[in-house]
């Protein structure tokens, strides 16, 4: 069977880092298409608005390779309605450590149960990007550290302007 097969890597991406990007290269691998969804949680006080990470996610994208394969969207609500809406059949996260795996397993068995049609994939980050987190990006931007290199250029453009006038 030759069908096209497309996956939504979903998260918050506040903001997007050079990890994210591998992943999503690695992804590419598998599937003939990802959108990217940045996800609403009212449960976290983000540093970028949602269209800031949209437009930081688009910007970063403007290089990229494989961007006519890549869509971005955001969405609120369960995963698991937007991958219906969008007619998906699989999503894409990252595992970095042992820490990550407890959390996304519960996700994935919880997305599972919601609908038992779409399928979690779990790729591992790759070995440069292993110790970097949004958080962690956030963290040392914040307290004037240098992150050059860990996210695209537009990002840590924005991170330098939208933190001076804090």
């Amino acid at each position: 069977m030759n069908h096209c097969t497309f996956a939504v890597y979903p998260g918050s991406f506040d903001p997007i880092t050079n990890g994210h990007l591998d992943l999503l290269t690695r992804g590419l691998k598998l599937f003939d298409r990802i959108i990217i969804a940045v996800a609403v949680n009212p449960a976290k006080i983000p540093l970028f608005t949602i269209e800031e990470r949209l437009e930081l996610i688009r910007e970063s994208l403007k290089d990229f390779p494989l961007k006519e394969r890549v869509d971005v969207d955001a969405f609120d609500g369960l995963l698991m309605d937007y991958v219906k809406k969008v007619g998906a059949k699989a999503i894409l996260r990252g595992l970095r450590a042992v820490s990550d795996f407890e959390y996304e397993f519960q996700m994935a068995l919880m997305n599972r149960r919601l609908n038992s049609d779409v399928e979690t994939f779990f790729l591992m980050t790759g070995m440069r990007w292993i110790y970097i987190s949004s958080r962690i990006i956030k963290e040392v931007a914040m307290a004037g550290g240098c992150v050059k290199g860990l996210v695209p250029d537009p990002v840590e453009r924005k991170l330098i302007e939208k933190l001076a006038r804090r």
